[in-house]
């Protein structure tokens, strides 16, 4: 599953259970599947956010462009 996907999912699952309209087992197995759910965006989210990368210049005789990896940490 892709990430738009599963963040379909969830919120649907989180309207599900906030609806009241599930039986206590039915809403305890969405909250197990939401929360897997919520798990894999996470670590898709990660992924993303470690191989973004900044721009840094323009080599305005070849047109180059220069990145760095984006720091996170540091706000740069």
């Amino acid at each position: 599953m892709d990430f738009e996907k599963n963040l379909k999912e969830i919120e649907k699952i989180s309207e599900d259970i906030s609806s009241g309209t599930l039986g206590l087992k039915e809403s305890i197995e969405n909250f197990k599947r939401g929360l897997k759910l919520i798990d894999m965006c996470k670590k898709e989210l990660n992924e993303v956010e470690n191989s973004v990368k900044k721009l840094v210049s323009m080599d305005e005789t070849s047109g180059d462009i220069k990145t760095e990896d984006l720091n996170l940490e540091n706000g740069t």
